[in-house]
């Protein structure tokens, strides 16, 4: 990977403001979850920022972690560790593959640099704590963790009324509509002329 110098003005400015939505709690909480599913194998980051980062770069713990939460249905078959950066590259992209198939929305995920160098580890956190929560919700019985870690994801609750009930709603007018009951036109004047006001004395 080529040297990347130190970073100035306004490239400087967006990346503190990056930095700053890093969550160091939900850091924890992560570390917890993903050793809980994987096993105390995958060992454990140096608290930080970049001993996270440090953890998650090469993509085998991240492949774990997702082949874990899909149960017997491995998506990822081979995870082999590589001091080449194309290939951490490669596993951190199958993660995300995995990750999106398992249900994580596009506007969830992180993009590989994101890991790989850095950029937006908070934008990691967010992918997995969309993880996390699917995880709660589908209670498929992979996940191993404590469930109040994260928020469950709502439900679809389908309602389905009948066509004479369907048909009652359209004669009835919302009142955050307004309504017209009672107007009239009393007192108004052609259009484009001043309205009469009379005093009687």
């Amino acid at each position: 990977m080529a040297y990347k110098g130190p970073v100035y003005g306004l490239s400087r400015e967006v990346q503190s403001k990056i930095d700053k939505k890093y969550d160091p709690d939900l850091e924890e909480k992560l570390v917890q979850w993903i050793i809980a599913q994987c096993g105390p194998g995958v060992g454990k980051p140096e608290s930080g920022k970049l001993g996270f980062q440090k953890w998650l770069k090469d993509g085998c713990v991240l492949c774990e972690f997702i082949n874990s939460l899909y149960g017997a249905n491995k998506p990822v078959k081979t995870i082999k560790s590589s001091s080449m950066a194309f290939k951490q590259m490669e596993l951190i992209a199958l993660f995300l593959k995995a990750a999106e198939n398992y249900g994580v929305i596009k506007t969830d995920m992180f993009q590989t640099v994101d890991l790989f160098e850095g950029k937006d580890l908070a934008a990691v956190q967010r992918t997995l704590l969309a993880l996390g929560s699917l995880a709660v919700t589908k209670d498929d019985g992979n996940y191993k963790g404590d469930p109040s870690w994260f928020p469950k994801k709502s439900q679809e609750n389908r309602r389905d009324f009948s066509e004479e009930q369907l048909n009652e709603g359209k004669s009835v007018i919302g009142l955050q509509m307004g309504t017209n009951k009672g107007a009239t036109q009393a007192g108004m004047t052609g259009y484009g002329r001043p309205r009469q006001i009379i005093n009687n004395p």
